[in-house]
């Protein structure tokens, strides 16, 4: 189902790259047949048979939740005051406005204060070695990568790459937002790559793994290193023949944290031939 954007749904914003908390407030009724996530999952729950009172929740109630933490930093912020005042500063050292007798700069970890047992920065953890990881900081090259193992016929490694003026995929079906990314389409090659494989920028490629393939356009630059490929993210309906990078990829899990492997790939580049 068509989820909705942040123009047709209430939502509590946290703070991302700067030191303040946000509620955006509901601008529009949501479009067509689209819903919310919350929507999607309570109605979603209940439709199976799901009693618990979470999925009966209102977004308000959420927010409110969320709010009530004993983390010191949100001491004081209520939903009620975000919704008064727009924005607020979290509570601690170094948010004070510039220039104000409270200015403090931001070290919140001068002192230690780590999130592990010991509060230290650990180089040996404990936490790891529980889960069969190696307890000791070490680079461990990704499974599928130049630096690790590589299936044979599969040299390159892809980078996927956001778009510069996307916001993820929102809006990236928009004509004039689309001519603002020139790039989308394009893989991007080292010359030493594209020499050896006969490609030129403007060529039409191949890009293909045992998972799958995507046609897009050479673009031979000095962005990324020998070896290494990198595209950018678009929406498939607009690839060729409807597919995308994302056809590239492993369904593989990381090691740490169960999280998608999306940039544990690699790729041989060819010249396309219809």
């Amino acid at each position: 189902l068509p989820a909705t954007t942040f123009f047709e749904h209430k939502e509590l914003q946290a703070a991302y790259g700067h030191y303040y908390l946000q509620v955006s407030t509901q601008a529009i009724q949501p479009l067509g047949e689209c819903r919310s996530n919350v929507a999607l999952f309570s109605e979603l729950a209940q439709r199976m048979g799901f009693k618990e009172e979470c999925f009966r929740e209102s977004v308000d109630s959420m927010i409110d939740s969320a709010l009530h933490s004993p983390n010191s930093w949100l001491q004081g912020i209520t939903r009620e005051r975000l919704e008064r005042e727009g924005h607020i500063r979290l509570n601690f050292l170094g948010t004070a406005d510039a220039g104000s007798a409270d200015e403090h700069p931001f070290l919140p970890f001068a002192e230690g204060n780590f999130g592990t047992p010991s509060r230290k920065a650990e180089f040996y953890s404990e936490a790891l070695k529980a889960q069969g990881l190696d307890p000791v900081v070490a680079f461990t090259p990704p499974v599928e990568s130049r630096h690790g193992s590589k299936k044979p016929g599969f040299p390159l490694e892809l980078l996927s790459r956001k778009p510069d003026n996307h916001l993820n995929t929102t809006f990236a079906n928009i004509s004039s937002v689309r001519k603002l990314e020139p790039a989308i389409g394009m893989i991007e090659m080292h010359a030493i790559d594209a020499d050896s494989r006969g490609i030129r920028s403007g060529d039409r490629v191949r890009v293909f793994n045992q998972r799958g393939e995507t046609v897009l356009e050479a673009k031979v630059n000095g962005s990324v290193a020998p070896g290494v490929v990198a595209a950018r993210l678009d929406w498939a309906r607009f690839g060729h023949g409807t597919r995308n990078i994302n056809v590239l990829t492993s369904e593989k899990l990381t090691d740490m944290g169960n999280a998608a492997t999306f940039y544990s790939v690699c790729v041989e580049v060819e010249l396309f031939r219809a």
